[in-house]
């Protein structure tokens, strides 16, 4: 494991750049750390139950309730008729209904609610629920969509050079198809709403979201009222994973139309099977590629199909396709590429967000060629990865026309390349497996560009409140949302420093619709890059103000006021802040202010995605060794080595235990996460049971994170850089290495198979001629 980081005591050095305890880490280790279903509930509170679907596609002619109305404790049910609004979600698409209204069109979909006194009575209820569904023919398979011309969204092309023209001088050529899965997010608070009807048609919604505002809204437009009239909160998230970035909205709407019909408070809480298969998950993607390449694995031409998995409505599939297609470049600079992407509908649940947003699904597939590259060509996939990376000059622009101009790949492989032992590391494992005749082990260095910033320009804005009280303690809201990642924590540390007194003084209050208004999701690893830099302004225009009036006081200008370990100090005197604080209120002077933060320099044509749609990268590397069985293909994660670029980091102990978990969960993605529809469209893989997240027991026995030591290149805030998704794809170092052990076990250098490598794929590869 990484060296421990000592949490610091309250002192008066700088918050920032410390590991500061997780503002809540206590009350949750204690138990005392309030989440939705913890909220005490209002006398007359309802509960409710999701109506299901048992077909993936079919025509609904009716809803039969009378056995469920007949149970105990029911009050009703809740049906499309019953929504005074819009019948349709108000997501940009348009084209998924709050409730099935006459179609079906996956396993899951949810058809109504049944009302109860208790969440037991209603769940047992609903599958009381008897359906009329005349059955329809189903499209599960991305391919089977692609013939149907069954898309979410229109398809999208990019290209740069010619393709075709770098594939004809090329030396060599691969050729091929693979398919990587999805992934469920497995958040340990699951999906949750809590609605509460408030005098003069208003409503409060206490949900576990990453997007209080779309909540808002959705919830706006299904009951047909003005925004204003609903007020959204979410103290905190037991996990997200992007999971809760739209799809929470859905719960939200559908108690909020219960809430409203029986005009009482209303809770829906899905239970994990229900939430299984109700929700979205990571897109499974498919692929069919030719790569032309010459004797040393450069790269001379690519044409790549990829073929999203949308489920049966776009969702955030347009935006997560887009990512694929930006990432599929990595670190690779492709000179002749043609990538066409295609957004397929299957009738499966509706496919979302997941960590990484598209980015893990565009940056598999160079690593993947990469490594078959060199295996084909007998080179080390290290010497070829370099050989193919983003430099200088005319090897610094990416496909979709951004330049990389913060490129630090080679140094920070190269660090790793030595720090890790790689060549010695690579010599022993040749010498043990050719002693081994069953135990194969693979090595595998990959790196990774990620780009930071939403791929709708729009969201890239944040809002903040910061209040300063007469006793000198501080309060902060922002539009960030909490989901255990740590952005109250760094949000706390920034206004700390910015105002000069101890982090324990500042205290992050919960997200709230009716603090900061129109705020984007906590999604995209920008969450402290926008929220944070939105509070440090805010905290900045109460330090002015109270600048200009210690100046007044001392006779000097107000840039000579600091305010540093608790103290405003000026040319001639050191103050308390919470004196200077109380003199400024008694001569009014305001001690409150918003601050407003929009990221800069970004832009980009949406029709050609082509521009700037990132304003920096994060970069990362990770060494893997693991070793397979191949008597029954099973793996192993021996170690891993990660360096990894966070800028300069605001919190060293949440950073590394942001790039820890987001390497593990990518483990798992490419390892046991297999989610498995059966020929009827329904979900076999929807419980802990058949569904298989790492555990603590598959975490290598050696795991070592080092952090690169160089500030972000471009103006963020306190110089750090964004660390929520970019270390998932770390991981892809575990996908290379089990690939590199099939091909030392084969003997013939191929290791084609798809993604998860469970046991039995693995085995499977190793059998395959």
């Amino acid at each position: 494991m990484s060296a421990p980081h000592t949490i610091k005591a309250a002192s008066s050095a700088p918050a920032c750049g410390s590991s500061q305890p997780h503002e809540s880490a206590a009350a949750q280790v204690a138990g005392a750390a309030t989440y939705v279903d913890d909220i005490a509930e209002v006398r007359g509170t309802l509960h409710a139950a999701p109506i299901l679907s048992p077909i993936a596609h079919g025509r609904l002619t009716g809803v039969d309730a009378a056995a469920a109305l007949a149970l105990p404790g029911v009050r009703g049910v809740v049906l499309a008729q019953d929504i005074p609004g819009d019948p349709v979600l108000a997501a940009f698409a348009h084209d998924e209904p709050i409730f099935a209204i006459d179609t079906v069109e996956h396993v899951g979909r949810v058809i109504g609610l049944v009302v109860a006194d208790t969440v037991m009575q209603a769940r047992k209820a609903a599958r009381a629920v008897v359906l009329d569904i005349e059955a329809l023919p189903a499209v599960l398979d991305v391919r089977e969509a692609l013939a149907a011309q069954s898309f979410v969204l229109p398809p999208v092309r990019v290209q740069r050079g010619d393709a075709q023209a770098g594939l004809a001088r090329a030396t060599h050529r691969l050729s091929g198809q693979f398919e990587v899965g999805g992934q469920e997010h497995f958040y340990l608070e699951g999906q949750i709403a809590y609605v509460l009807p408030q005098e003069q048609n208003q409503w409060l919604v206490y949900s576990s979201t990453q997007h209080p505002g779309e909540a808002q809204h959705w919830v706006a437009h299904a009951l047909g009222l003005d925004n204003h009239r609903v007020r959204v909160e979410c103290r905190r998230m037991g996990g997200g994973f992007g999971g809760k970035e739209t799809q929470s909205g859905h719960l939200a709407v559908w108690a909020a139309i219960a809430a409203n019909k029986f005009k009482c408070p209303v809770k829906l809480r899905l239970d994990r099977d229900d939430d299984f298969m109700i929700t979205g998950k990571r897109h499974p993607f498919a692929y069919d590629y030719t790569v032309g390449f010459d004797d040393t694995g450069l790269i001379t031409g690519l044409q790549l199909t990829m073929l999203a998995n949308c489920g049966f409505s776009a969702d955030l599939s347009g935006p997560v396709a887009d990512r694929a297609v930006f990432h599929a470049d990595n670190a690779s600079f492709l000179s002749d590429v043609d990538i066409t992407s295609y957004r397929c509908k299957t009738h499966t649940q509706s496919h979302t967000a997941f960590r990484g947003f598209g980015g893990p699904q565009g940056v598999i597939v160079i690593e993947t060629l990469l490594g078959d590259i060199a295996r084909h060509l007998g080179l080390d996939a290290l010497d070829v990865r370099q050989r193919n990376l983003y430099g200088v000059n005319d090897r610094n622009v990416t496909h979709y026309q951004m330049p990389v101009e913060d490129n630090i790949l080679q140094p920070l492989l190269e660090r790793l390349e030595q720090t890790s032992s790689y060549r010695e590391r690579r010599r022993q494992i040749a010498a043990w497996n050719a002693q081994s005749p069953v135990l194969k082990r693979g090595l595998a260095i990959t790196p990774v560009k990620f780009g930071i910033s939403f791929t709708a320009t729009l969201f890239n804005q944040a809002g903040a409140l910061v209040h300063v009280y007469t006793d000198g303690s501080v309060m902060v809201n922002h539009g960030g949302t909490e989901m255990g990642q740590g952005l109250h924590t760094k949000v706390a540390q920034i206004v700390a420093d910015e105002l000069g007194v101890p982090f324990e003084r500042v205290l992050v209050t919960a997200s709230d619709t009716a603090r900061v208004p129109n705020a984007s999701a906590t999604a995209a690893s920008s969450g402290t890059d926008l929220n944070g830099r939105a509070a440090q302004f805010a905290a900045r225009n109460v330090r002015d103000n109270l600048a200009a009036f210690a100046a007044g006081l001392d006779g000097c200008g107000a840039g000579a006021i600091r305010f540093a370990g608790g103290q405003v100090i000026s040319p001639k005197a050191s103050r308390p802040f919470a004196e200077v604080v109380q003199a400024a209120y008694a001569n009014r002077i305001q001690l409150w202010s918003d601050g407003f933060y929009r990221t800069p320099k970004i832009h980009y044509d949406k029709t050609t995605l082509t521009g700037r749609p990132f304003y920096y990268f994060a970069y990362g590397a990770a060494c893997t060794e693991v070793v397979i069985d191949t008597l029954t293909g099973e793996s192993r994660v021996l170690a891993a080595d990660i360096l990894h670029d966070v800028g300069t980091s605001l919190n060293p102990a949440l950073d590394i235990g942001q790039i820890e978990g987001a390497f593990i969960q990518g483990m798992g993605w490419l390892t046991t996460e297999e989610l498995v529809w059966d020929k009827k469209g329904r979900l076999a893989t929807h419980a802990p049971s058949t569904y298989k997240i790492p555990t603590a027991g598959d975490v290598p026995p050696r795991f070592t994170v080092d952090l690169w030591p160089e500030p972000n290149r471009e103006d963020n805030v306190f110089g750090s850089k964004a660390v929520g998704e970019p270390p998932f794809m770390l991981a892809i170092s575990v996908w290379e290495a089990i690939r590199d052990a099939v091909a030392a076990a084969r003997g013939d250098g191929t290791a084609r198979m798809d993604a998860p490598a469970t046991a039995e794929r693995v085995l499977g590869a190793l059998k395959v001629r």
